[in-house]
């Protein structure tokens, strides 16, 4: 018989209703809420890094035009390739007529200046796209990498699904204006985390202050770096279509926030608002334990198994960024499709822990099973298929009333 699965959430309404207030306002903008940071970007997100926990957001799902914040997907795949082993920082890659051209000294664009038909390093390419944001540098990389752009944007959107990006499509290296090339200010944040979480030597890089190729030394464009306690990365960009944008993130005390602004109408405006978002982050909000590591959140149901649930966990202890002084209700709930067929192994992936603080997901973290659940004998198998086709029928019958 085939087994029809739904999607079940299980609330858990124990240990997760905090009573937490809003930070109070930071401007007197006519339309800044009294929780919100007083900035002026249409499209912004705040998160803490090690768990992703939203801080705050603005437009965040919207699709936008990136500019140069695309560089950090081609940054991501260089990196994956060099800790694959694919490439190697001391392979060396042509300047093309068209790399120089469109990326290069004639294209009065952000340029690292690499001679025409030149070889450069693939460690020198990374130094002049991280800290210069040279096109150029971008261009060669995907020559190398692909053959030519437009194989390497599809390697780079395919690579984007592969990390978790559902939306974001590329369609260069560089983020130069073209209408197919847009991403998200959440999943540019997700990105960034990615990047910080998986290449920590490759990451010291953003925080670089300058860099000199070719005998012309250039300074970093992030704005936040000296301007504030822990600023380490990340990169800024600009083109008419998207306004001025930035993706930041600092360090204090030990806590790790990632801002993603997009659609500033000056470079000043950039700069104040990504300190103000990381800053009003530091200043508002608190780490709070959920759940411990190990700790048992919830089950999820069980068809054909030995016992009729089996029980769900995460990987570490969940915990989230809260407001420091009380007032909102946190909720979190356990989505999974199921009923999971029998037999499964402990470990294996289960749905996810979804958290809300307020109207917003602030949390979403994947669960697995705790435990090992062989198959159940041949009258229990029969009892469960009986059930799932009374809830088939029940739910058809409810869907045409």
């Amino acid at each position: 018989m085939a087994i029809r699965r739904f999607r079940f959430a299980w609330v858990l309404t124990a240990a997760v209703c905090l009573a937490l207030l809003a930070a109070p306002a930071l401007g007197q903008r006519k339309e800044v809420k009294k929780d919100e940071p007083n900035i002026s970007a249409p499209h912004a997100i705040l998160i803490e890094a090690k768990s992703g926990s939203v801080l705050f957001e603005r437009n965040a799902d919207q699709l936008i035009y990136p500019a140069s914040l695309a560089k950090l997907m081609t940054a991501e795949y260089v990196f994956h390739l060099l800790k694959t082993g694919k490439i190697h920082l001391t392979d060396e890659y042509m300047v093309s007529e068209h790399a120089w051209r469109t990326g290069g000294a004639p294209s009065h664009s952000s340029t690292m200046f690499a001679a025409i038909y030149s070889k450069v390093p693939v460690d020198a390419l990374l130094h002049g796209m991280i800290i210069q944001s040279a096109n150029d540098a971008c261009i060669v990389l995907a020559e190398a990498i692909a053959g030519n752009e437009s194989e390497f944007a599809v390697q780079l959107t395919k690579r984007a699904r592969e990390i978790g990006l559902k939306k974001s499509t590329f369609a260069n290296s560089n983020g130069l204006p073209n209408p197919n090339e847009q991403v998200t200010a959440r999943e540019l944040a997700m990105l960034a985390r990615h990047i910080i979480l998986n290449y920590p030597d490759f990451y010291k890089l953003f925080g670089q202050p300058d860099y000199t190729w070719n005998k012309i030394h250039q300074y970093n464009r992030n704005p936040l770096l000296g301007a504030m306690e822990g600023a380490d990365g990340l990169k800024t960009g600009f083109t008419k279509e998207a306004g001025y944008g930035l993706v930041g993130s600092a360090v204090q005390n030990g806590l790790r926030l990632i801002a993603v602004i997009n659609g500033e109408k000056t470079a000043n405006d950039r700069a104040r608002d990504g300190k103000r978002l990381l800053e009003w982050g530091y200043h508002n909000f608190e780490e709070r334990l959920l759940f411990a590591d190990g700790q048992t959140l919830g089950s999820a149901k069980v068809f054909g198994g030995a016992t009729g649930y089996v029980p769900l966990k995460a990987d570490g202890p969940v915990k989230i960024m809260v407001p420091k002084n009380g007032g909102e209700r946190v909720l979190a709930r356990i989505i999974y499709s199921g009923p999971v067929p029998a037999p499964l192994k402990a470990g294996l992936p289960i749905g996810a822990l979804k958290v809300w603080r307020g109207e917003n997901v602030v949390l979403e973290m994947p669960l697995h099973a705790a435990a090992s659940v062989a198959k159940g004998g041949l009258p229990g198998r029969a009892l469960d298929a009986v059930t799932e086709l009374m809830i088939a029928l029940f739910r058809a019958g409810a869907a045409k009333l």
